[in-house]
């Protein structure tokens, strides 16, 4: 179960959030909703620990999220090109979030053919969401914001996070990709057991995949 325990944030001396309590199960599909500039940005990134609390904590399994190491909690943004290291060739970056990539970081496999000898399951994963064997040597400016995207989506996923967090994910992305990697996302889930809370605008995917919803306004 993923908790946000008495947590209290503000910008400038001004609160965003006092007290709040919140509970998700690794079960559910949960969709934050509330106006812009409400502070649903915020609210993902202090429950997948990218921004500290004023007070309160967030609480994964009965413990702390914690600050070293991979992360049960992961998070994709809106921005991938806020989240990606502009000096890293983008195999590397993907190298960062699963073990076993270790062997194949700054190799040829990632600077020169692209995907072969890379584990299966990995490999895999390369393919559904779209990502092309010549992308993987490249730098974060050689691609658009829509192609640095499906890298992030597939570096959270090789982290195996238990709970997921997507804030916005697709608003770069036509209509066909965006239904092609929410497919990958809800095979995770399926396959990981794993818990998911979004914000989209989008009213008919909230409606699919939602199985709860949260109106930030009841906490204002």
């Amino acid at each position: 179960m993923l908790e946000a325990r008495d947590l209290t944030f503000g910008f400038g001396g001004l609160p965003l959030f006092s007290h709040l309590d919140l509970a998700f199960d690794a079960h559910e599909r949960v969709a934050l909703i509330a106006p812009s500039g409400f502070g649903k940005t915020t609210l993902c990134r202090l429950l997948a620990g990218y921004e500290k609390p004023d007070g309160g904590q967030v609480i994964w399994d009965g413990q702390p999220l914690p600050e070293r190491g991979l992360c049960p909690v992961q998070l994709i943004g809106q921005n991938p090109q806020a989240v990606l290291d502009a000096s890293m060739r983008l195999g590397d970056s993907l190298a960062e979030a699963d073990a076993a990539l270790k062997p194949w970081r700054s190799m040829t496999v990632f600077g020169g053919s692209g995907r072969e000898g890379l584990p299966s399951p990995v490999r895999a994963l390369i393919e559904a969401v779209g990502i092309r064997p010549g992308w993987l040597h490249r730098y974060p400016h050689e691609l658009s914001g829509g192609e640095l995207q499906r890298f992030c989506i597939a570096r959270a996923l090789l982290a195996r996070p238990r709970f997921l967090i997507a804030d916005e994910i697709t608003t770069m992305l036509d209509a066909y990709s965006t239904a092609q990697l929410w497919q990958v996302i809800e095979r995770y889930l399926q396959d990981q057991e794993a818990g998911l809370i979004f914000v989209s605008h989008d009213s008919a995917l909230v409606k699919r995949i939602a199985t709860r919803r949260i109106d930030l306004i009841e906490f204002a």
